[in-house]
């Protein structure tokens, strides 16, 4: 049953792959067959690649993948659950050292250095996963979409597109886990006709804002009511409801619920916002003593359900290290944006082929490593060449053309066009909002 599906998908992928999609298709083979590269020449060298190694270079100019016929494909392969986890999150593809790349943008990037500024030179990259239920453990987040965000989109803008269009293909009302970047008005307002619960990280010192108060008769009617200032106790007023809990990993824990709260600019879209309080914690960065979330949508289950749901969140965050160190998303140096753009169309891709051959893959450990039952990504690379050699690809033999003629003598050449790094203004944001 597994290795039927697994085929099935890997058909249905060779065909949204357009142009060159037999170079596309064993590359991305190959990326799963080579545990170590150290450039995107290497990847050629894989056996599975049967073109010569400018091929991959080809494969990557030439390509013209179907993004929507493919995300429509991942969509398809989520089982029906009663209430499918999504999140969304964005991450930095670093180019310091790329001026002539154009649409390069300043990106928020950690530093090991301390009292460096957490920026970067680079492209950003938005991405919406699909996060598999409880019993499936591992670190797996399965990408549906993974698109660059360009100069003239904000972070926003882009989240909530790939939102809107992945709740189109599912069958059930999802429930999307977002970070503090997305708990604004923007991104309330935005999202707000899309059928989809929101669970939101809030940062610590905003300001909310209650109920209005009743109408007195005079003047226009207000709007809000009361200040939630999360950092100052004395504005919260009684929570609705307190809810001890023991948590195996977090320890003791509080847990207190407002009701009918909301942004400024948001009024029309009311938000229930809990406090939750870590007893034991250190109250460190890496060991935070309490953190805010807000709930946007329909009635939420059980409190002691859903604030835990965020948590899987950070699933994504393993996919982002998986993709950048494992599947060497990062390792080129294209040129040109559209060419990262396309290689970066392979990289959910392979996640998902992983993901459907995690049960047929036999577990091949390191002689330092321990068996594992429910294989992560990275074990399923390790052996997953066993079920590619039992498999058909549908990639085509090469056809060897012959030499190429190489550059024509006398054709100057000249310098590449250098562009300077794009700077997004909150004038810009605010208006592309």
């Amino acid at each position: 049953m597994q290795f039927t599906k697994l085929i099935q998908f890997r058909q249905a992928a060779y065909q949204c792959l357009g142009k060159a999609r037999d170079a596309q298709f064993e590359l991305a083979d190959a990326v799963m067959l080579t545990p170590a590269a150290r450039s995107f020449a290497e990847l050629t060298l894989s056996p599975i690649f049967r073109r010569r190694w400018c091929s991959g270079y080809e494969a990557i100019e030439d390509g013209s993948p179907d993004r929507e016929g493919l995300m429509r494909l991942y969509v398809a392969q989520i089982p029906s659950l009663p209430r499918p986890l999504l999140a969304g999150d964005h991450t930095v593809w670093p180019r310091l050292s790329a001026p002539t790349l154009r649409d390069r943008t300043i990106e928020h990037h950690p530093t090991k250095v301390r009292g460096n500024k957490p920026i970067t030179i680079g492209q950003g990259y938005s991405t919406l996963v699909w996060l598999p239920p409880d019993e499936e453990k591992g670190s797996w987040a399965l990408p549906c979409l993974h698109e660059r965000i360009c100069s003239a989109e904000t972070v926003i803008d882009k989240g909530i597109s790939q939102l809107r269009r992945v709740t189109q293909g599912l069958l059930a009302r999802p429930i999307s886990l977002w970070d503090s970047e997305y708990g604004n008005a923007v991104f309330v307002n935005g999202s707000a006709d899309i059928p989809a619960d929101k669970i939101i990280r809030l940062r610590s010192n905003i300001c909310l804002w209650g109920p209005p108060r009743p109408y007195s008769g005079r003047g226009r009617r207000p709007i809000h009511g009361a200040k939630f200032k999360l950092k100052n106790p004395a504005t919260w007023g009684q929570p609705v409801q307190v809810l001890e809990v023991e948590d195996a990993q977090l320890g003791r824990g509080r847990i207190s619920l407002w009701r009918d709260l909301h942004f400024r600019q948001s009024a029309q879209h009311r938000m229930i916002v809990v406090r939750i309080e870590r007893l034991d914690a250190r109250g460190t960065r890496r060991d935070p003593k309490e953190l805010w979330l807000a709930w946007v949508g329909e009635e939420p289950p059980p409190l002691e359900e859903w604030w835990r749901l965020y948590l899987r969140r950070f699933g994504e965050e393993h996919w982002y290290r998986f993709a950048k160190q494992r599947l060497y998303w990062t390792l080129p140096r294209f040129s040109t944006p559209e060419r990262a753009e396309r290689w970066s169309d392979l990289i959910p891709m392979i996640t998902w082929q992983l993901w459907l051959a995690r049960q047929i893959t036999a577990d091949k450990p390191r002689p330092w490593q321990k068996p594992q039952s429910n294989l992560t990504p990275g074990r399923v690379c390790q052996g997953i060449g066993g079920v590619l050699a039992a498999i058909s690809t549908p990639a085509q033999a090469p056809k060897p053309r012959g030499k190429s003629p190489g550059w024509p003598k006398g054709r100057p050449r000249n310098c590449r066009q250098r562009y300077p790094v794009m700077k997004k203004s909150s004038k810009q944001r605010k208006s592309a909002s």
